[in-house]
């Protein structure tokens, strides 16, 4: 398909996730440029799969700002484990600019794509940073006070909760976007975790759920 081609689309498809994860005006402004950066790194590095391509704001975009709706209204410090190519990471991070206090910690072990979350950063002039490291050598890197944890497309449920219980332990809530196998993913965690938890639907896919963790404790063997 043509780049002509393709723009139309995309425009509608921006339209569609503005109309579904509503935002403001400087919002909107921050999630152009930072769209405008990943398809233009998109060419050299793949930050997102290629078939996503013209469906990326309903698809990643929208996706990723339905989870301010689930959060605490006072939600400041995020910590994104997997952040890849800056979802749900940066799409928040561009709507928390204008909460003050707001952080978003963003843990990407990839170096390319670690240095693209920085590009967009400094791009958008969004409150975030990268930690550049595997989320088990994260350790105390956040602060004394996390808000919200959040991981999409990374691995399993059970794995997400052992990656984390610290945070959660310390009052942090979930957010994990997942897709038709989700219940699944519960029956294998709830093997090792007594969880409560909450299955939101999805906006932007009618598969799709985020699963809402507010407690977490280890089963005992």
């Amino acid at each position: 398909m043509s780049k002509k081609a393709a723009a139309p689309d995309l425009a509608a498809d921006r339209a569609r996730a503005l109309a579904l994860t509503p935002v403001s005006p400087e919002t909107a402004v921050r999630l152009d440029k930072f769209v405008a950066l990943l398809l233009q790194w998109q060419a050299a590095t793949n930050l997102i799969s290629p078939a996503t391509m013209l469906h990326l704001w309903v698809r990643h975009v929208a996706d990723s700002l339905q989870l301010l709706d689930l959060a605490p209204a006072n939600a400041k410090i995020w910590v994104d484990f997997g952040s890849g190519g800056g979802f749900p990471a940066l799409p928040l991070a561009c709507a928390l600019a204008e909460r003050p206090g707001a952080m978003v910690h963003m843990v990407e072990s990839n170096g390319k794509k670690a240095a693209f979350l920085r590009e967009a950063i400094r791009v958008t002039g969004v409150p975030a940073i990268v930690h550049a490291k595997r989320i088990e050598d994260t350790g105390d890197s956040f602060g004394d006070r996390v808000d919200v944890v959040t991981a999409r497309a990374l691995a399993p449920l059970k794995l997400l909760c052992d990656q984390a219980h610290p945070l959660i332990e310390r009052g942090a809530i979930g957010l994990f976007p997942k897709g038709q196998d989700v219940d699944a993913e519960l029956t294998e965690a709830a093997k090792y975790w007594t969880l409560a938890v909450e299955k939101v639907p999805s906006k932007t896919s009618p598969e799709g759920c985020i699963v809402v963790v507010r407690g977490l404790s280890r089963r005992q063997a």
